[in-house]
């Protein structure tokens, strides 16, 4: 009887919670709420992994309000560039709306000055790489103090070793040098010294952290990711040094992409990394796209759950 049961809401469950029957719909909506009550190992650990993309991957902080309105079960979150300071705000506990105002205040806090206004030939001249001081003190402001081991949720962050190419995943130690190191574009920001190592943007070999995920623990993942498909064109050369790593970092995740259970990839193609005062927008899709796709989630997630709920019955 039970492998009877197990295989009507596998079926049930192959495609959108949009069952053809009243009683089918019932049946799925029954195990859904038994999951999203349930904590692993009854039910498969959920994993989020946030994409980098700069201003683009804000839309990351539409996904998790919408994530969070479905009560959609996260258990473990990783993140890179971008993603790895809305994935630390989101960990941490702290509320949504703080980075929806960092969205709302971008213009003001002058966020894109840290891209935008920088000259390439003052750097030649000074021969020395910058710090982006609004940003960091952002980070700073809000994360510092915090430890990996104090988050709410189990976390991890990805840089590179600018020295040797590895993949450095932060699961542990101060949270806000971390996710610094993670959003640190290489060829324009100085890189940041952790622990005899000089650390850069971790898109560069990882932009969208699905094996980190996995390792902290993470059975189905759902991966957020902020494409870049911009036609417009870079109107400086820094501007162009930014998108040519903007855009290796898009092919790179490819097979990445493909090893996740569920991807929303909302369309904020046309913001690029530098758009800060278009954080709202970016933010505003991901909610969009979230709640249109919110039923394909849940039954993507129920075709791996449903045998082990159904065991505990």
């Amino acid at each position: 009887m039970r492998g009877i049961l197990i295989t009507m809401l596998l079926l049930a469950a192959a495609g959108p919670l949009k069952a053809e029957t009243g009683d089918d719909r019932l049946l799925l909506e029954a195990l859904w709420t038994k999951a999203a009550l349930a904590s692993p190992p009854t039910r498969p650990a959920v994993g989020l992994a946030l994409g980098g993309g700069g201003a683009r991957a804000f839309t990351h902080t539409g996904v998790l309000e919408a994530l969070g309105y479905a009560g959609f079960p996260v258990d473990y979150v990783a993140g890179t560039s971008m993603g790895a300071l809305v994935g630390a705000f989101y960990a941490s506990g702290r509320p949504l709306a703080e980075m929806w105002g960092f969205g709302r205040e971008a213009v003001d806090m002058k966020v894109s000055r840290d891209f935008k206004s920088i000259r390439i030939l003052p750097l030649l001249i000074a021969d020395k790489l910058i710090t982006p001081k609004h940003i960091t003190n952002f980070i700073d402001g809000k994360l510092g103090g915090l430890q990996f081991s104090g988050l709410k949720k189990p976390f991890a962050c990805t840089a590179m070793d600018l020295r040797t190419g590895e993949k450095v995943i932060f699961t542990e130690g101060p949270l806000a040098i971390a996710v610094r190191a993670s959003v640190n574009i290489p060829g324009i920001f100085a890189p940041v010294k952790y622990r005899q190592r000089y650390l850069v943007d971790g898109g560069v070999v990882d932009n969208i952290p699905v094996d980190a995920a996995r390792s902290l623990g993470a059975e189905w993942v759902l991966a957020s990711v902020a494409e870049n498909s911009s036609d417009r064109m870079p109107e400086t050369v820094l501007m162009t040094l930014m998108q040519v790593i903007d855009i290796r970092g898009t092919l790179l995740a490819r097979e990445a992409e493909r090893s996740a259970d569920f991807v929303i990839k909302p369309a904020v193609g046309g913001i690029t990394v530098a758009d800060f005062e278009r954080c709202v927008e970016a933010g505003e899709a991901g909610l969009t796209e979230t709640n249109r796709r919110i039923d394909e989630a849940r039954g993507s997630y129920l075709l791996m759950a449903a045998p082990r709920l159904v065991e505990k019955l």
